[in-house]
């Protein structure tokens, strides 16, 4: 969902459920985990603005607060295996961690981490009514706030200006799905070897099916109908497919089954392909100073069939363990992580295009952070707060989430499903024979959830 490196991992829970849990994964340095009653110990993913905070924590939490930060820093699996395994046992090493919106639902739900309301109520200069609204959303459960974003995402359409302009073709306001279609035909082939569109084919409930599900949404389909009917191969899901099955195999990207977020960037970058439907964040890489095609870039709101909106929401935040002894401490770093002056501190030290966006209304009025995101920062904002994690669809839905369903098994249904969905792409199979496989192992998921009358 987010950029850099697409995610799926398999954890194993503490009730045995195997949970896949993904997110992106980036690079970094290393950390150490430490003890004292003036520290807090901290388990975050290794990705480029984590490995940022790490750098700037002693020169200016610590030396402000007195309170030492131990970072655990691990690359995507290996942190999810343990944070999986830390919180499921309430081991307390740990303070914080770096979760996302899918596991802080479940993960609260199952008691692993602290309501952060007590905090927030003390805390009125971390001005919570900041945070856009679709993020406290999905960070919280039972009207409770679980997490704080770090930085977040929404999805759109990324779109070569001058190529539709040659092309006599104008992008709608707010386009539908069968307009872009119409416009991948016309488009295809505009420049030498250049396709109409990218869109992803990976396997993964992270790749292929974060964008599919949101195109399932708007098409009037949903994985779970409120009181757990599987809907995988019902008339709505098999046309949202359907139409993207046929939409990437007639004017998508070569090598469409095996490509994910980072072929499609690059692909958008090299001019390969005029448009692309992805994640917000994807716009800092085209607009970035070395890409050969900055400021030829629009962006329009996600495609939309039934629904006003269809944007996905993502965001890397952070939580506190429920048997942490130092919650005033974690509270304190989560308060300056994701808080204004943390901000303010990125954009003076390592510039603007490096901070977290994505989770405040301030960062969008913000004139420096405008003077080098102008191109992107009003869609991106615009998609963040369209997003609904609650009403993503036409109909009611049993759990939260808008390019998946929050429950631990998805990863695994949505993985396998995409799986058959990739070999659609690739003509290897139908649409309706994929699409009945993943009903009956969408049955199966359902019992569980029939059973328990949730």
């Amino acid at each position: 969902m987010h950029s850099r490196n697409p995610r799926v991992a398999l954890v194993a829970s503490a009730t045995g459920l195997a949970l896949g849990l993904s997110a992106c994964a980036g690079w970094g340095g290393g950390g150490a985990g430490g003890g004292g009653a003036d520290s807090i110990n901290v388990l975050m993913v290794n990705n480029p603005q984590m490995v940022d905070l790490q750098k700037l924590t002693a020169d200016n939490f610590t030396k402000q607060t007195g309170i030492r930060v131990n970072f655990t820093v691990l690359p995507e699996n290996d942190v999810r295996d343990k944070i999986s395994q830390e919180f499921s046992s309430q081991a307390g090493q740990y303070d914080v961690a770096s979760l996302s919106n899918f596991e802080i639902p479940i993960y609260a739900k199952a008691k692993w981490i602290a309501p952060l309301d007590p905090y927030l109520a003390k805390d009125t200069a971390f001005d919570q009514a900041d945070i856009l609204k679709p993020m406290t959303t999905s960070l919280s459960s039972n009207g409770k706030i679980y997490g704080e974003p770090f930085y977040g995402e929404s999805s759109f359409l990324m779109y070569r200006k001058d190529v539709l302009a040659k092309k006599g073709v104008t992008m709608p306001a707010k386009p539908t799905w069968q307009q872009v279609a119409d416009i991948a035909a016309k488009v295809d082939g505009a420049e030498p070897g250049m396709k109409g569109i990218c869109l992803r084919g990976q396997p993964g409930w992270g790749q292929l099916f974060a964008p599919l599900t949101t195109v399932v949404n708007t098409f009037g389909g949903t994985w779970f109908t409120k009181d757990w009917k599987p809907g995988v191969n019902a008339p709505e899901f098999r046309s949202a497919v359907q139409f993207y099955v046929d939409l990437v195999r007639a004017h998508g990207e070569k090598g469409a089954p095996q490509a994910g977020f980072t072929e499609c960037l690059n692909n958008l970058v090299q001019g390969k392909v005029a448009m692309w439907y992805d994640a917000t964040s994807a716009a800092g890489s085209l607009e970035a100073q070395d890409s050969p095609t900055k400021g030829k870039f629009g962006y329009a709101p996600a495609p939309v069939v039934k629904t006003d909106s269809s944007g996905w929401l993502y965001a890397w935040s952070w939580s506190i363990q429920q048997a942490s002894t130092k919650k005033d401490n974690a509270w304190k770093f989560i308060s300056w992580a994701s808080g204004k002056q943390y901000e303010q501190l990125v954009g003076s030290k390592l510039g603007w295009t490096k901070v977290p966006a994505g989770k405040r209304a301030s960062t969008y009025e913000n004139a420096d952070y405008l003077k080098v995101a102008s191109a992107f920062a009003e869609p991106t904002r615009a998609a963040i707060e369209a997003a609904d994690p609650e009403n993503p669809g036409v109909q009611p839905r049993p759990a939260i989430g808008i390019q998946f369903v929050d429950i631990p098994e998805f990863p695994d249904l949505g993985t396998q499903v995409s799986q058959d969905v990739s070999s659609a792409i690739a003509g290897k199979t139908t649409v309706n024979e994929a699409l009945d496989k993943g009903q009956q192992l969408a049955e199966d998921v359902a019992e569980r959830y029939q059973s328990r009358g949730q």
